[in-house]
């Protein structure tokens, strides 16, 4: 038994695995046109970053493969709507956005013929999107690693979504670690596909700095928590000093913008900086952002490996459930 294809739009990825697009340049070219390489949907992250940089590296991605090349960008952002433009510009498959909700987006899409999936994380909003066009709708639930808009977990909000929406691929979110979670979500609870992001930080393309992933590779389940986001929302990070100052003061550094980048800011600190830092190897002064299970994970293989791995286990899981695939 094989896994079913995932289709969105126009599009047909034969391994229904969207990797998560994770900004600030975690989830750039070199990780998102492996992903598609291997048939499922790559995904760039394309806030907090300049414009022409973030459309040079679509660019790049899509030079790479053939595959399906997606961008994540925020709502929260203040250039969210220039992002869009520039990202149809440059060439970009569909629109993954999340942290907010854009009525908008969706007509700008269809002018270009480019998908937008929407990041939801309660029923209603699921609707909402189905209803103003979005071709997919991605679940995601506590356990995602970033921005967090539920505190409901996977498995309880995951149906309540399903009852609701028919017309579209739902796309299950957070927490997921392995094959088996795959096929749990698309056998037993009726998902189309999975996106997962934490796991792919620990694979050779992923460029970010060695330091970030030894953070990955030590954290146990206990140094996983949650904290309170500049954007209003809370997000989920790995325990470091940084937290533990902003936990106990409520402010990192004194508070003033030098940015503008997002719509609404608390200026407790500013969050691009933090995630440049960490990215860069500062894991002590800056915020890393990851999924509540990264705890699960030590190794770092290619993504080919990783893929061929999450499949094998995916369609061995089918097996043992007896489940009939689109593929069979």
């Amino acid at each position: 038994m094989r896994l079913p294809e995932l289709k969105i739009g126009g599009f047909t990825a034969r391994v229904p695995i969207v990797q998560g697009g994770m900004s600030v340049r975690v989830s750039r070219s070199s990780l998102a046109a492996a992903v598609a390489e291997c048939g499922g949907i790559g995904t760039i992250g394309g806030s907090g970053i300049p414009l022409e940089e973030l459309k040079a590296d679509i660019r790049r991605a899509k030079e790479m493969t053939q595959g399906i090349i997606a961008v994540n960008i925020m709502f929260a952002i203040r250039d969210f709507a220039a992002a869009v433009l520039a990202s149809i510009e440059a060439g970009v498959d569909m629109i993954v956005t999340g942290a907010g909700f854009s009525r908008d987006v969706f007509a700008v899409g269809e002018e270009h013929g480019v998908p937008v999936v929407s990041i939801v994380s309660s029923p209603q909003l699921a609707r909402l999107a189905e209803k103003s066009g979005a071709a997919a709708i991605v679940v995601e639930s506590t356990e995602a690693g970033g921005h967090l808009g539920t505190d409901e977990p996977l498995r309880e909000l995951f149906p309540r979504v399903r009852e609701l929406v028919t017309g579209v691929p739902l796309i299950a979110a957070g927490g997921i670690s392995d094959g088996y979670d795959i096929a749990e979500m698309m056998g037993d609870y009726g998902a189309d596909g999975v996106q997962m992001a934490t796991r792919f930080v620990l694979t050779q393309e992923c460029d970010v700095a060695d330091a970030f992933k030894d953070m990955y590779r030590k954290a146990g389940r206990d140094d996983v928590v949650e904290m309170q986001s500049p954007v209003g929302l809370p997000g989920r990070a790995i325990r470091n000093p940084f937290l533990d100052e902003l936990a106990e003061f409520g402010v990192v550094g004194d508070g003033r913008c030098k940015r503008v980048c997002l719509k609404k800011c608390t200026k407790s600190f500013c969050i691009i900086d933090r995630l440049d830092q960490s990215r860069e190897g500062d894991v002590v002064g800056g915020l890393v952002f990851s999924g509540s299970e990264v705890w699960r994970y030590d190794d770092e293989p290619t993504v080919k490996e990783l893929m061929d791995r999450l499949v094998s286990e995916a369609e061995s899981a089918y097996r043992g459930r007896g489940v009939a695939t689109a593929r069979e």
